[in-house]
């Protein structure tokens, strides 16, 4: 679904509409004014530095020679303050670790000052204690920064703590609302095998259930 609503692939059926205008009449240019993304593919080797990285985010502003304005420069060093990498700005993005490195994409997407932001599983390849740093993080931004900031995720028990609001795709039924709207509809419950897990209503939570 995310792919498709940045438009790495095609839709299958209907129309996806941002601010009352199909995505299929946005120009690439405009799309990356209005959207984001961030992935979990390692970057390139480079010798970039974490400014660097950043400051490929302000791209779709910059004029044909990708010559940094002050305002460019600006926004760069917000977007590394925002996510508390700023002390790091010099350092070869190479010598980064896991955490460091996902605050640094998600700085650079700040950078590209858009309306939506979208993660693909951004805590992949990190332990739990970075993974809350992020999902914390990313709240955080939605407050401070306003932008709307969607995420794929399989840190459920997290995301029940810290999301705003759910999609629930399974093959049976799509769910969306809030977690409260969900756990009245007993949406969770249809995530995973009940056999093996189930959603605790009063803990808000899954758990694995004991033989």
């Amino acid at each position: 679904m995310l792919r498709t609503i940045s438009k790495v692939q095609d839709k299958l059926v209907g129309n996806i509409i941002i601010n009352q205008k199909k995505l299929d009449d946005y120009s690439q240019h405009e799309l990356a004014k209005t959207m984001s993304v961030v992935l979990t593919e390692r970057l390139p080797e480079s010798q970039l530095t974490v400014f660097e990285i950043v400051a490929l985010g302000r791209q779709p502003y910059t004029n044909w020679l990708d010559k940094l304005s002050k305002e460019d420069i600006k926004k760069v060093l917000h977007a590394l303050e925002l996510t508390n990498v700023l002390h790091l700005k010099d350092r070869p993005f190479y010598k980064l670790s896991d955490g460091q490195l996902q605050r640094v994409l998600i700085a650079r997407a700040l950078a590209q000052d858009t309306e939506i932001i979208i993660l693909d599983e951004p805590t992949a390849h990190l332990d739990i204690h970075h993974t809350y740093k992020i999902f914390s993080l990313l709240q955080e931004l939605v407050k401070t920064t306003k932008k709307t900031i969607l995420i794929s995720t399989h840190e459920v028990n997290l995301a029940l703590k810290l999301a705003d609001s759910f999609v629930l795709i399974s093959n049976e039924k799509l769910h969306s609302g809030n977690a409260k709207e969900l756990m009245k509809q007993n949406a969770f419950s249809t995530l995973f095998p009940k056999e093996l897990i189930s959603f605790n209503k009063n803990l808000q939570q899954f758990v694995i259930n004991k033989n």
